[in-house]
């Protein structure tokens, strides 16, 4: 594993094509230890709540598994998938919900976990589709905001890491289905 070598290029084990990930912009020890303190910064803010986390899938399934068992409070979990970029690496800027909550939100205090926000349209319907629900209310928690990209204004209460525009692999993010295994977020090089 290249988690010791932020900034070089990743010798991938037999993983991926190296022609197609370039360089670590987060390793394992990094998103360990945010995740360790967004868990903690939670814990506190909603302490004697037991709220619910709706992970977006597929992207933020490791995220927000790692996030958790962060949090020391009951809590509840729930599933959306929503889609805006298909197979590309660009949003289309068309939100679709391919699958709904379970979950009832009503007077519900709700984290919604995500692994990127890119240009904040997405999350900007979400956000609006819960709230909608009655939720008592609705925070977001993303593992990853790209720097400039937002063409949303969006309240992001807890933020992992902020990265270059580029399009990034690895903790759960993909290219085209590929690359979610990879324990660090690297530079995706290849093509969408």
């Amino acid at each position: 594993m290249s988690s010791e070598n932020p900034g070089g290029k990743i010798p991938m084990t037999g993983r991926a094509p190296a022609d197609d990930v370039g360089d670590i912009l987060v390793t394992q020890e990094q998103i360990r230890a945010r995740v360790e303190e967004l868990g903690a910064q939670i814990t506190k803010d909603y302490e004697g709540e037991k709220p619910l986390f709706v992970g977006v899938l597929r992207g933020a399934f490791l995220f927000m598994a790692d996030l958790v068992r962060a949090v020391d409070l009951p809590l509840e979990i729930d599933f959306m998938a929503v889609s805006s970029y298909g197979n590309q690496t660009a949003t289309s800027g068309v939100v679709r919900i391919l699958k709904d909550l379970d979950e009832d939100l009503e007077g519900r205090h709700v984290v919604v976990v995500e692994d990127i926000i890119d240009s904040g349209l997405t999350l900007s319907y979400l956000r609006r589709n819960l709230e909608n629900r009655a939720a008592a209310s609705v925070e977001v928690c993303t593992l990853l905001v790209r720097e400039g990209r937002q063409r949303v204004d969006e309240d992001l209460r807890y933020v992992g890491f902020e990265l270059p525009p580029d399009f990034v692999v690895g903790y759960g993010l993909d290219a085209a289905g590929k690359y979610r295994n990879l324990p660090y977020i690297a530079r995706f090089i290849g093509e969408g």
